[in-house]
């Protein structure tokens, strides 16, 4: 039977716990991975694999995250960098709070859960990487100047990996959702989903489910053993 190679990886997926997180974890898990993931608040307990409560802001948090991980799993093969927010306010009323809460999260959290493990990945020659987007970073979105600009420069950050990592054998590859169904969809009006799905050719939003695949087949030793450095559009044609 074929398979994507994950069976016994250990991977660590942040944000874990709900959304586009809680599908990557359960897809993982079922695949045969040893999966664990973080948390900030609300710990899903119907979730597979190992729960760390840890925020992506703080650097010693992350750290620890990193030996919780494999002390209890065994050395990390692949990282889900997925933990993210949203502060959405038009640029005349975005503060400087909800700026910075948006790129402490979204950014130097990517930075804070890869710092530690990287290293690590480069000593066993092997390791996928794959960092979590958005639409709203490649081509911009009203209302998301900062959470737009966090996930640009998550693009950025995991081309710049990918140059560097390559010649360890490791890998690292960005996947850009467009509009999912997930909790971040809920407080938009339903006049402006329609206005939105006006604009997606496939007329329906995405599902967290087939974020998932796409991560999965990012992190696949065998499936795509040659793809770094790219960037993944998951969006129905949204944006291309």
């Amino acid at each position: 039977m074929l398979s994507l190679g994950l069976e016994d990886a250990t991977v660590l997926v942040t944000g874990g716990s709900r959304g586009i997180g809680s599908a990557i974890v359960t897809l993982l898990a079922a695949m045969g991975a040893k999966v664990a993931y973080t948390y900030r608040q609300n710990h899903n307990d119907q979730l597979p694999g190992l729960a760390l409560q840890a925020d992506v802001t703080d650097p010693a948090a992350m750290d620890a995250v990193s030996e919780k991980v494999e002390r209890a799993l065994g050395p990390i093969y692949g990282v889900v960098a997925n933990a993210g927010i949203t502060r959405d306010r038009v640029f005349t009323k975005l503060t400087a709070t909800d700026w910075d809460d948006v790129i402490d999260t979204n950014l130097t959290g990517l930075y804070n859960t890869l710092r530690p493990i990287v290293p690590k990945l480069y000593e066993q020659k092997a390791g996928s990487v794959v960092c979590i987007s958005s639409i709203s970073g490649e081509r911009g979105n009203v209302g998301q100047i900062n959470y737009g600009a966090s996930k640009a420069a998550a693009i950025g950050f995991t081309k710049s990996l990918s140059r560097e990592a390559a010649r360890y054998g490791v890998r690292a590859n960005a996947v850009a959702p467009g509009f999912i169904e997930t909790d971040m969809l809920k407080p938009i009006p339903d006049a402006v989903k329609e206005r939105i799905l006006e604009d997606i050719p496939f007329r329906r939003f995405g599902k967290p489910e087939e974020i998932a695949w796409a991560v999965a087949f990012l992190l696949s030793p065998v499936a795509s053993s040659y793809v770094t450095g790219t960037v993944l559009r998951v969006n129905g044609a949204h944006h291309t």
